[in-house]
């Protein structure tokens, strides 16, 4: 039987990349004690105060069709948070209302890109960018980011890769998995080089409220010259430990909003009502539930890189914000994959290999730093252990 063409472009491009995750799900269910650090589940329920509006809602009848762009009372208020936030007037019209970050990214793509056409995404990525860009039948153009370069993506870097066939640059800042942020000076050699070759800026913000003391968020979309080259993508899913919820949006200049609307509505028509009322109440006041994971993450990652230090000589790169700390495990002598399912089958801890990112981080694991205080410390005792363990038998790490 024949297929579409995008299903060959995607094979490869889902769950297999999540192998350490499944083989911890599994083995938990067997019995075994584990701990996973692969996932980035919030380490804290909902809200109850977004729980509730979500279920006085429902209750309020609020669950017939939605606006084809998402309920009014969402899109006015996420126009007024980005107005607030550029100092410039954001209208509800350039807004549309998508189930979490993911679909709106995917919406987007597929509104920008098409097959002939190139998108540059910095590498390492999160796991699903190769996959929406496959999906619109563009070529992702790999940029590497560097980590004596705190891993954020460069100017100069993007316009070497730069073809007649590119289209759009993918930023995600602050960055999953490597925790770095973008900052004003980054920002503007970039939007210089895009706007010298007229590409479009997509802007993967779900971790803004998670920038951590000491660092500033940064965005082109709050850089009127870039207004009408950039679409920011976001969602509650971390910012109000909501994944669960699939809130999300698209915030973009009018016209391409306008144009996007109908791919939007053949897909989903809006969203569901009673979850954009809870929205409405977690994007209009800055969120606690972040408040606290930020303190909780930064202290968990800076515990982590201590304790590597001095008994290991494996090396964390300390995030600025998210909830990801990465290892550099090239002093095992395994490669990341190995590494993980080593330390998964002898610890029972589970990490996630550096190359389920990209080409970059050959030989790096990402740890979610999302487990409470007391496992994410057993964790920590147990990777030091079998670094020693493996030292002891010849290994260097």
């Amino acid at each position: 039987m024949n297929h579409s063409p995008i299903l060959d472009r995607l094979a490869g491009l889902g769950g297999a990349k999540w192998e350490v995750y499944f083989a911890a799900q599994a083995m938990a269910r067997a019995g075994r004690d584990v701990i996973d650090l692969t996932i980035g589940n919030p380490d804290v329920p909902v809200p109850d105060d977004l729980a509730e509006a979500a279920i006085a809602a429902i209750r309020a009848g609020r669950t017939q069709y939605s606006d084809g762009r998402g309920e009014r009372a969402l899109r006015t208020a996420l126009a007024e948070r980005y107005t607030r936030r550029a100092g410039r007037a954001v209208s509800p019209e350039q807004v549309l209302c998508f189930p979490g970050t993911q679909t709106a990214l995917f919406a987007v793509l597929t509104g920008l890109a098409e097959a002939g056409t190139e998108v540059l995404v910095g590498d390492p990525m999160y796991a699903t960018y190769e996959g929406v860009v496959a999906a619109s039948g563009a070529a992702l153009v790999p940029v590497p980011l560097r980590p004596e370069s705190g891993f954020r993506i460069a100017a100069d870097d993007i316009a070497r890769r730069i073809t007649p066939a590119s289209r759009a640059i993918l930023l995600n800042t602050p960055h999953n998995p490597t925790g770095a942020v973008l900052g004003a000076e980054d920002i503007a050699a970039i939007g210089a080089v895009a706007t010298r070759h007229d590409l479009w800026l997509v802007v993967d913000e779900v971790y803004e409220e998670l920038v951590f003391d000491g660092t500033v968020f940064a965005s082109p979309f709050d850089v009127a010259a870039l207004a009408d080259r950039t679409i920011v993508v976001s969602s509650i899913s971390k910012s109000h430990a909501a994944p669960g919820f699939r809130s999300g949006w698209c915030v973009a200049p009018r016209a391409f909003a306008d144009r996007l609307l109908p791919l939007s509505e053949v897909m989903l028509f809006g969203n569901q009502p009673f979850i954009a009322d809870m929205t409405v109440k977690a994007v209009s006041r800055p969120s606690e539930a972040a408040k606290g994971m930020r303190t909780r993450f930064a202290t968990r990652a800076g515990r982590l890189a201590e304790a590597l230090s001095t008994e290991t000589n494996l090396v964390v790169q300390t995030p600025q914000a998210g909830m990801f700390a990465l290892i550099d495990v090239r002093a095992s002598g395994r490669s990341d994959r190995d590494y993980a399912l080593d330390l998964l089958d002898s610890e029972g801890v589970a990490v996630m290999p550096g190359t389920t990112f990209g080409t970059t981080l050959q030989g790096w694991v990402r740890v979610a730093l999302t487990v409470d205080d007391a496992r994410f410390g057993d964790a920590t005792r147990r990777i030091i252990r079998r670094a020693s363990t493996l030292a002891r038998t010849g290994a260097t790490a």
